[in-house]
Protein backbone atom coordinates (compact mmCIF):
# COMPACT_ATOMS: atom_id res chain seq x y z
CA UNK A 1 0.00 0.00 0.00
CA UNK A 2 2.98 2.33 0.44
CA UNK A 3 4.01 4.87 -0.61
CA UNK A 4 0.88 6.99 -1.09
CA UNK A 5 0.35 10.69 -1.85
CA UNK A 6 -2.94 12.62 -1.93
CA UNK A 7 -3.21 16.20 -3.20
CA UNK A 8 -5.96 18.84 -3.33
CA UNK A 9 -6.23 22.05 -5.30
CA UNK A 10 -8.95 23.82 -3.35
CA UNK A 11 -12.63 23.40 -2.50
CA UNK A 12 -15.52 25.43 -3.85
CA UNK A 13 -17.33 25.81 -7.15
CA UNK A 14 -14.77 25.58 -9.92
CA UNK A 15 -15.94 27.37 -13.09
CA UNK A 16 -16.26 24.91 -16.01
CA UNK A 17 -13.64 26.72 -18.06
CA UNK A 18 -11.10 26.24 -15.24
CA UNK A 19 -12.04 22.75 -14.03
CA UNK A 20 -10.00 20.96 -16.71
CA UNK A 21 -6.92 23.01 -15.86
CA UNK A 22 -7.45 22.42 -12.15
CA UNK A 23 -7.59 18.65 -12.57
CA UNK A 24 -4.54 18.66 -14.85
CA UNK A 25 -2.58 20.63 -12.26
CA UNK A 26 -3.30 18.35 -9.31
CA UNK A 27 -2.59 15.26 -11.41
CA UNK A 28 0.75 16.69 -12.53
CA UNK A 29 1.68 17.71 -8.97
CA UNK A 30 0.72 14.27 -7.67
CA UNK A 31 2.91 12.58 -10.27
CA UNK A 32 5.84 14.79 -9.27
CA UNK A 33 5.43 14.15 -5.55
CA UNK A 34 4.87 10.43 -6.02
CA UNK A 35 8.02 10.17 -8.16
CA UNK A 36 9.96 11.48 -5.15
CA UNK A 37 8.39 8.82 -2.92
CA UNK A 38 9.03 6.04 -5.44
CA UNK A 39 12.71 6.97 -5.42
CA UNK A 40 12.76 6.47 -1.66
CA UNK A 41 12.23 10.12 -0.73
CA UNK A 42 10.60 11.01 2.57
CA UNK A 43 6.93 11.85 3.02
CA UNK A 44 8.04 15.43 3.72
CA UNK A 45 9.99 15.53 0.43
CA UNK A 46 6.92 14.25 -1.41
CA UNK A 47 4.37 16.71 -0.02
CA UNK A 48 6.69 19.69 -0.40
CA UNK A 49 7.40 18.76 -4.02
CA UNK A 50 3.69 18.41 -4.81
CA UNK A 51 2.74 21.70 -3.15
CA UNK A 52 5.69 23.51 -4.76
CA UNK A 53 4.38 22.43 -8.16
CA UNK A 54 0.97 23.91 -7.34
CA UNK A 55 2.46 27.14 -5.96
CA UNK A 56 4.20 27.54 -9.32
CA UNK A 57 0.93 27.00 -11.19
CA UNK A 58 -0.95 30.32 -11.68
CA UNK A 59 -4.34 28.61 -11.60
CA UNK A 60 -4.30 28.05 -7.82
CA UNK A 61 -4.58 30.34 -4.82
CA UNK A 62 -1.02 29.74 -3.61
CA UNK A 63 2.31 31.21 -4.64
CA UNK A 64 1.91 32.66 -8.13
CA UNK A 65 -1.86 33.10 -8.52
CA UNK A 66 -2.58 33.98 -4.89
CA UNK A 67 -5.63 36.14 -4.24
CA UNK A 68 -5.08 39.76 -3.23
CA UNK A 69 -5.77 41.47 0.09
CA UNK A 70 -7.89 44.61 0.35
CA UNK A 71 -4.89 46.75 -0.70
CA UNK A 72 -4.31 44.65 -3.81
CA UNK A 73 -1.25 42.87 -2.40
CA UNK A 74 -0.24 39.23 -1.98
CA UNK A 75 0.21 37.82 1.55
CA UNK A 76 0.69 34.05 1.76
CA UNK A 77 0.50 31.36 4.46
CA UNK A 78 1.97 27.83 4.46
CA UNK A 79 2.59 24.94 6.84
CA UNK A 80 4.40 21.60 6.91
CA UNK A 81 4.34 18.90 9.58
CA UNK A 82 6.40 15.76 10.10
CA UNK A 83 4.40 12.91 11.60
CA UNK A 84 7.45 11.08 12.96
CA UNK A 85 8.54 13.81 15.38
CA UNK A 86 5.55 16.21 15.30
CA UNK A 87 7.98 18.87 14.10
CA UNK A 88 6.20 21.64 12.22
CA UNK A 89 7.02 24.87 10.46
CA UNK A 90 4.79 27.64 9.15
CA UNK A 91 4.85 31.13 7.70
CA UNK A 92 2.04 33.66 7.57
CA UNK A 93 1.45 36.94 5.73
CA UNK A 94 4.70 36.41 3.85
CA UNK A 95 5.48 38.41 0.69
CA UNK A 96 7.89 38.25 -2.25
CA UNK A 97 8.53 34.51 -1.88
CA UNK A 98 7.74 32.16 -4.77
CA UNK A 99 7.37 29.04 -2.65
CA UNK A 100 6.11 29.64 0.90
CA UNK A 101 5.92 25.87 1.54
CA UNK A 102 9.69 25.62 1.17
CA UNK A 103 10.14 28.53 3.56
CA UNK A 104 7.82 26.80 6.06
CA UNK A 105 10.05 23.73 5.87
CA UNK A 106 13.08 25.90 6.61
CA UNK A 107 11.30 27.29 9.69
CA UNK A 108 10.80 23.69 10.85
CA UNK A 109 14.37 22.61 10.14
CA UNK A 110 16.42 25.72 10.94
CA UNK A 111 14.66 27.40 13.88
CA UNK A 112 13.26 26.45 17.27
CA UNK A 113 9.94 28.09 16.36
CA UNK A 114 6.80 26.78 14.67
CA UNK A 115 5.64 29.91 12.85
CA UNK A 116 7.17 33.15 11.57
CA UNK A 117 5.01 35.97 10.27
CA UNK A 118 5.12 38.96 7.92
CA UNK A 119 8.42 40.87 7.89
CA UNK A 120 10.00 38.45 10.34
CA UNK A 121 9.31 35.60 7.92
CA UNK A 122 10.70 37.63 5.04
CA UNK A 123 13.84 38.51 6.98
CA UNK A 124 14.32 34.82 7.79
CA UNK A 125 13.94 34.03 4.08
CA UNK A 126 16.70 36.51 3.27
CA UNK A 127 18.90 35.04 6.01
CA UNK A 128 18.39 31.58 4.49
CA UNK A 129 19.32 32.81 1.02
CA UNK A 130 15.81 32.40 -0.38
CA UNK A 131 15.52 34.55 -3.49
CA UNK A 132 13.10 37.45 -3.30
CA UNK A 133 10.73 37.77 -6.24
CA UNK A 134 8.92 40.94 -7.36
CA UNK A 135 5.42 41.24 -5.89
CA UNK A 136 4.02 41.63 -9.41
CA UNK A 137 5.38 38.22 -10.42
CA UNK A 138 2.91 36.57 -8.01
CA UNK A 139 -0.15 38.50 -9.26
CA UNK A 140 -2.21 37.19 -12.17
CA UNK A 141 -4.72 39.14 -14.27
CA UNK A 142 -7.42 36.79 -12.94
CA UNK A 143 -6.53 37.63 -9.31
CA UNK A 144 -6.57 41.36 -10.07
CA UNK A 145 -9.95 41.10 -11.79
CA UNK A 146 -11.46 39.29 -8.83
CA UNK A 147 -9.92 41.79 -6.40
CA UNK A 148 -11.57 44.72 -8.24
CA UNK A 149 -14.91 42.89 -8.36
CA UNK A 150 -14.84 42.32 -4.61
CA UNK A 151 -14.11 45.95 -3.79
CA UNK A 152 -17.79 46.67 -4.50
CA UNK A 153 -19.78 47.51 -1.32
CA UNK A 154 -22.25 44.64 -1.88
CA UNK A 155 -19.58 42.01 -2.58
CA UNK A 156 -19.33 38.88 -0.44
CA UNK A 157 -15.69 37.71 -0.49
CA UNK A 158 -16.45 34.54 1.49
CA UNK A 159 -19.12 33.50 -1.00
CA UNK A 160 -16.94 34.45 -3.94
CA UNK A 161 -14.03 32.62 -2.34
CA UNK A 162 -15.96 29.40 -2.80
CA UNK A 163 -16.19 30.13 -6.52
CA UNK A 164 -12.54 29.55 -7.33
CA UNK A 165 -9.75 27.08 -7.17
CA UNK A 166 -7.97 27.66 -3.94
CA UNK A 167 -5.69 26.58 -1.17
CA UNK A 168 -3.46 23.66 -2.12
CA UNK A 169 -2.21 20.81 0.04
CA UNK A 170 -0.91 17.27 0.23
CA UNK A 171 -0.56 14.34 2.62
CA UNK A 172 1.73 11.34 2.21
CA UNK A 173 3.05 8.13 3.72
CA UNK A 174 6.51 7.10 2.51
CA UNK A 175 8.12 3.68 2.11
CA UNK A 176 9.34 3.82 5.72
CA UNK A 177 5.82 4.43 7.01
CA UNK A 178 6.47 8.05 7.95
CA UNK A 179 3.72 10.59 7.42
CA UNK A 180 3.72 14.28 6.47
CA UNK A 181 1.39 17.07 5.38
CA UNK A 182 1.82 20.42 3.64
CA UNK A 183 -0.66 23.22 2.90
CA UNK A 184 -0.20 26.57 1.14
CA UNK A 185 -2.54 29.47 0.35
CA UNK A 186 -2.87 33.08 -0.67
CA UNK A 187 -5.66 33.33 1.87
CA UNK A 188 -9.11 34.86 1.51
CA UNK A 189 -10.18 37.24 -1.22
CA UNK A 190 -9.86 40.94 -0.27
CA UNK A 191 -8.86 40.05 3.29
CA UNK A 192 -7.67 42.74 5.70
CA UNK A 193 -3.94 43.37 5.60
CA UNK A 194 -2.27 41.04 8.10
CA UNK A 195 -5.14 38.53 8.23
CA UNK A 196 -3.93 35.01 8.97
CA UNK A 197 -6.23 32.08 8.22
CA UNK A 198 -6.18 28.43 9.15
CA UNK A 199 -3.29 27.34 6.95
CA UNK A 200 -0.44 28.53 9.17
CA UNK A 201 -2.10 27.25 12.36
CA UNK A 202 -1.08 23.76 13.47
CA UNK A 203 -4.10 21.46 13.90
CA UNK A 204 -6.21 23.69 11.68
CA UNK A 205 -4.44 24.04 8.31
CA UNK A 206 -2.76 20.66 8.67
CA UNK A 207 -1.64 17.98 11.08
CA UNK A 208 0.47 14.83 10.76
CA UNK A 209 1.13 12.11 13.31
CA UNK A 210 2.65 8.73 12.46
CA UNK A 211 0.42 7.13 15.07
CA UNK A 212 -2.84 8.34 13.51
CA UNK A 213 -2.53 9.91 10.06
CA UNK A 214 -2.40 13.27 8.30
CA UNK A 215 -4.87 15.85 7.04
CA UNK A 216 -4.62 18.88 4.75
CA UNK A 217 -7.81 20.98 4.45
CA UNK A 218 -9.19 23.69 2.18
CA UNK A 219 -12.17 26.00 2.57
CA UNK A 220 -13.21 29.00 4.65
CA UNK A 221 -10.27 29.49 7.01
CA UNK A 222 -12.19 31.07 9.87
CA UNK A 223 -14.60 28.11 9.96
CA UNK A 224 -11.73 25.60 9.83
CA UNK A 225 -10.03 27.37 12.74
CA UNK A 226 -13.17 27.38 14.89
CA UNK A 227 -13.41 23.59 14.83
CA UNK A 228 -9.63 22.87 14.53
CA UNK A 229 -10.59 20.71 11.56
CA UNK A 230 -7.42 18.74 10.88
CA UNK A 231 -6.96 17.61 14.47
CA UNK A 232 -10.71 16.97 14.81
CA UNK A 233 -10.58 14.51 11.91
CA UNK A 234 -7.58 12.73 13.41
CA UNK A 235 -9.43 12.55 16.73
CA UNK A 236 -12.23 10.65 14.97
CA UNK A 237 -9.61 8.34 13.45
CA UNK A 238 -8.17 7.72 16.93
CA UNK A 239 -11.68 6.63 17.95
CA UNK A 240 -11.65 3.98 15.22
CA UNK A 241 -13.20 5.74 12.23
CA UNK A 242 -11.69 5.23 8.78
CA UNK A 243 -9.97 8.12 7.01
CA UNK A 244 -13.06 8.60 4.86
CA UNK A 245 -15.60 8.41 7.69
CA UNK A 246 -13.53 10.69 9.92
CA UNK A 247 -13.18 13.24 7.12
CA UNK A 248 -16.93 13.23 6.56
CA UNK A 249 -17.57 13.54 10.31
CA UNK A 250 -15.25 16.55 10.64
CA UNK A 251 -16.67 18.31 7.60
CA UNK A 252 -20.26 17.64 8.72
CA UNK A 253 -19.54 19.07 12.16
CA UNK A 254 -17.96 22.20 10.65
CA UNK A 255 -21.01 22.71 8.43
CA UNK A 256 -23.59 22.15 11.18
CA UNK A 257 -21.74 24.03 13.94
CA UNK A 258 -20.39 27.09 12.13
CA UNK A 259 -21.87 26.89 8.62
CA UNK A 260 -18.47 26.29 7.03
CA UNK A 261 -17.84 24.44 3.77
CA UNK A 262 -14.57 22.90 2.71
CA UNK A 263 -12.68 19.77 1.85
CA UNK A 264 -9.79 17.60 3.01
CA UNK A 265 -7.30 15.00 1.91
CA UNK A 266 -6.56 12.44 4.59
CA UNK A 267 -4.32 9.39 4.98
CA UNK A 268 -3.72 6.80 7.71
CA UNK A 269 -0.46 4.98 8.56
CA UNK A 270 -1.46 1.95 6.45
CA UNK A 271 -1.87 4.11 3.36
CA UNK A 272 -5.66 4.17 3.33
CA UNK A 273 -6.67 7.60 2.06
CA UNK A 274 -9.64 9.86 1.42
CA UNK A 275 -10.46 13.01 -0.56
CA UNK A 276 -13.74 14.39 0.80
CA UNK A 277 -15.54 17.73 0.57
CA UNK A 278 -18.79 19.47 1.57
CA UNK A 279 -18.42 22.20 -1.03
CA UNK A 280 -19.71 21.77 -4.57
CA UNK A 281 -16.35 20.62 -5.88
CA UNK A 282 -12.73 19.99 -4.96
CA UNK A 283 -9.97 19.11 -7.39
CA UNK A 284 -7.95 16.20 -6.01
CA UNK A 285 -5.61 13.43 -7.07
CA UNK A 286 -3.94 10.49 -5.35
CA UNK A 287 -1.15 8.11 -6.28
CA UNK A 288 -0.81 4.58 -4.90
CA UNK A 289 0.53 1.32 -6.32
CA UNK A 290 1.47 3.16 -9.55
CA UNK A 291 -2.16 4.14 -10.13
CA UNK A 292 -3.34 7.75 -10.35
CA UNK A 293 -6.79 8.48 -8.90
CA UNK A 294 -8.50 11.83 -9.46
CA UNK A 295 -11.76 13.75 -9.52
CA UNK A 296 -13.40 17.12 -9.00
CA UNK A 297 -17.19 16.63 -8.57
CA UNK A 298 -18.99 14.72 -5.82
CA UNK A 299 -18.85 10.98 -6.45
CA UNK A 300 -16.29 11.36 -9.22
CA UNK A 301 -13.36 8.92 -9.15
CA UNK A 302 -11.26 8.23 -12.25
CA UNK A 303 -8.13 6.11 -12.45
CA UNK A 304 -5.24 5.68 -14.85
CA UNK A 305 -1.63 4.51 -14.83
CA UNK A 306 0.68 6.90 -13.01
CA UNK A 307 2.91 6.97 -16.09
CA UNK A 308 0.09 7.86 -18.49
CA UNK A 309 0.27 11.53 -19.61
CA UNK A 310 -2.48 14.03 -18.61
Amino acid sequence: MLPVLVVHGGAGHIPPERAKVSIAGVRSATRAGYAVLRRGGSAMDGVVEAVTQLENNPYYNAGCGSVLNVKGEVEMDAIVMDGKTLASGAVSAVRNVANPVQLARLVMEKTSHLCLTAEGANQFARDMGVAEVPAESLITDYARMRWRKNLQPDANPVECQMGKMGTVGAVAVDMEGNIACATSTGGMLNKMEGRVGDTACIGCGGYADNKVGAVSPTGHGEAIMKVVLSRLILFHMEQGQSAEAASDSGLAYMKSRVGGLGGVVTVDPQGRWAARFSSRQMSWAAAQKDTLHYGVAAGEHFTQSIDEPN
